[in-house]
């Protein structure tokens, strides 16, 4: 007679729950009125959705085209000075009217567009992951005469640095990777990730042309970290330490 025997099925190795764990993002399912829609003229389109595209859309345009800024800082171009009011007018246009936004007329919370800690261990380990693989390029860049002539001019010290990044850059994560981002994503789906990638390129044109053709996977990369965690945070911090040793190094 014979034993017919039965395969047990076979654990996940430590690689496989490692892969697992890495593309386990929170669950960003949609409320009723993130699926809300308006009719514009014919045009049936989710109001988020929609306000959120159209205000970084005019937001990007606003800041490329520095209306608000006052002639007299124009006039300095990108010295370290222009580009703190710059920051500053950022935290304001980037940061403080999309919150009210979220808040005001959207009637959320800030923690669904990434205003929380998420899941920071992940964070934490991806966003010193980040940092380790870019310090020496950035360090790299600094050294290559079109990334130097161009940050040079906007050198300040270390503290004057940080201060004007995280100003601006924290109010930057949170306009396209916060706002626009999860938006899009309890909309649309994961496609958002990407779509809200463009603003992010597009707010790059002027710089050397090797950071603005590398900004579409950059910002994808930054994308999927706040994806994976929820948060804005560790983008942030990262793209403020990136940024700030490039201009030390391009200053030095």
């Amino acid at each position: 007679m014979s034993r017919s025997s039965t395969s047990e099925p076979t654990p996940p190795t430590a690689f496989r729950r490692f892969a697992a764990a890495v593309v386990r993002a929170p669950a960003f399912p949609p409320a009723r009125e993130d699926l809300r829609t308006v009719n514009v003229v014919g045009l049936e389109m989710p109001f988020r959705a929609a306000v959120a595209i159209a205000f970084v859309t005019m937001a990007v345009v606003f800041d490329y085209t520095r209306i608000f800024i006052p002639e007299s800082i124009q006039v300095l171009g990108r010295a370290a000075e222009a580009m703190r009011f710059q920051a500053i007018e950022r935290a304001v246009l980037y940061g403080a009217v999309p919150l009210a936004i979220v808040v005001l007329v959207f009637r959320d919370s800030p923690g669904r567009y990434g205003l929380q800690l998420g899941d920071w261990r992940w964070g934490a380990a991806l966003g010193l992951i980040g940092v380790a693989i870019m310090t020496p390029v950035a360090l790299a860049l600094a050294a290559v005469p079109q990334f130097g002539d161009y940050y040079a001019v906007s050198a300040a010290t270390p503290l004057e640095l940080v201060a004007t990044h995280t100003l601006d850059l924290v109010a930057t994560e949170f306009l396209i990777r916060g706002f626009l981002m999860f938006t899009l994503v309890r909309t649309f789906g994961g496609i958002g990730v990407l779509i809200a990638t463009l603003p992010f390129v597009f707010s790059h044109l002027g710089k050397p042309e090797l950071e603005l053709f590398s900004t579409l996977l950059g910002g994808l990369i930054y994308g999927w970290v706040d994806w994976r965690t929820g948060s804005i945070l560790y983008s942030a911090v990262a793209h403020i330490w990136i940024l700030s040793v490039l201009l030390i190094a391009a200053g030095g």
